[in-house]
């Protein structure tokens, strides 16, 4: 008898045993805090999403990044005619010494030849973009940026107070095809020779069509490639070869 009543009392408390474990399962929820690996996923849960498409929603809220193109930040202004030295006379140093200085003038500290038009001791001033920002707009089929350059001018070598014109060009493409381009002639004044004069140069009236997809790509920076406005040379050059023909 005494051996049916441990033998009952052993089977009760593996049932009670299970009847609390059960309980306590029904009563957690699979936050991750306790997941050990055991449990299995709820079959009923919706899969995981996939990579989502482009919605309208998310086009009016886009706005193309601004970027600055590999030599585009810099740019610096020359002394003019700094290179020009005057006319020896006969008597002065023999002619190959004349050449073997003139070719020693034109190479740097390195022995790297040296362009006399872009020599960093005739510098006046040196011009950096520091920063690139950007706001849009969507209206009417259209996106309206606001694309703000920041920047500094440090006094050169050649320092003499003035006003310093920038060459920023603005620009935003997709893929391939320039949607929109426009150089500016920036002008900053600068009259302090021991401290950089900073500068915020912004382009408001930035225009393109209404993008279809995130890949508008917008950049700003230098452009020195640019002839300036009053430079007629090439017009000039026309002329010539139809006179002569």
């Amino acid at each position: 008898m005494a051996f049916n009543s441990v033998n009952r009392r052993f089977v009760a408390g593996l049932a009670l045993a299970g009847f609390m474990l059960a309980a306590a399962g029904c009563q957690s929820s699979d936050n991750g805090i306790l997941d050990f690996g055991f449990g299995k996923k709820d079959p009923t849960a919706p899969p995981p999403p996939q990579d989502p498409k482009v919605v309208a929603s998310q086009l009016r809220a886009y706005c193309p990044k601004v970027t600055l193109r590999d030599g585009t930040a810099f740019f610096n202004t020359y002394a003019k005619g700094a290179s020009a030295k005057p006319k020896k006379k006969k008597s002065d140093a023999p002619e190959g010494a004349d050449a073997a200085a003139a070719a020693a003038a034109q190479t740097g500290p390195d022995g790297a030849p040296v362009d006399p038009n872009r020599d960093p001791a005739k510098i006046i001033y040196q011009a950096s973009i520091t920063d690139v920002t950007r706001d849009c707009t969507h209206e009417n089929g259209q996106l309206t940026m606001k694309i703000a350059v920041a920047g500094k001018v440090v006094p050169g070598p050649m320092f003499a107070p003035g006003t310093v014109t920038m060459p920023i060009r603005v620009a935003v493409q997709h893929g391939p095809d320039v949607l929109y381009s426009q150089l500016h002639q920036y002008q900053v004044q600068v009259t302090d020779p021991s401290a950089a004069t900073q500068f915020v140069f912004t382009d408001a009236n930035v225009v393109v069509p209404e993008p279809t997809a995130r890949d508008y790509q917008a950049y700003a920076g230098y452009d020195e490639n640019t002839p300036a406005p009053g430079d007629k040379s090439k017009g000039k050059r026309k002329k010539r070869v139809a006179a002569t023909n």
